[in-house]
């Protein structure tokens, strides 16, 4: 009996749509597309009782995580325009707006 496939690709023949590219995920905060890295964030850190996660740039969580404190995050929630009131982070993702989406930087610490 002859086989139908071949010994080493059982499904050779099966095409696959791995060649497809993934679905675009626009970043919670600045939303640009996100890149082949996405980051789930929780808005509401999970030490607070946070369970919701948004996608989001490595770049953008630290910007956030640098210049708000667990207890300021809790306060906003998933309110990103509450976010964006703040001066240092609308300085940024106005910076970050032309930038590529896997584009990574160090982000300076707050000041205390």
């Amino acid at each position: 009996m002859a086989r139908k496939h071949s010994k080493h690709e059982p499904y050779g023949d099966v095409q696959d749509d791995d060649d497809a590219p993934p679905p675009v995920v626009p970043c919670w905060l600045c939303g640009r597309p996100t890149g082949k890295t996405i980051v789930w964030h929780h808005p509401v850190p999970k030490s607070r009782g946070g369970r919701d996660v948004v996608p989001m740039h490595s770049i953008c969580q630290q910007t956030l995580i640098t210049n708000f404190t667990n207890s300021e995050l809790q306060r906003h929630g998933l309110d990103v325009e509450a976010l964006l009131a703040n001066p240092v982070v609308r300085k940024f993702v106005d910076w970050v707006a032309n930038k590529d989406p896997d584009f990574t930087a160090t982000i300076a610490r707050k000041k205390r």
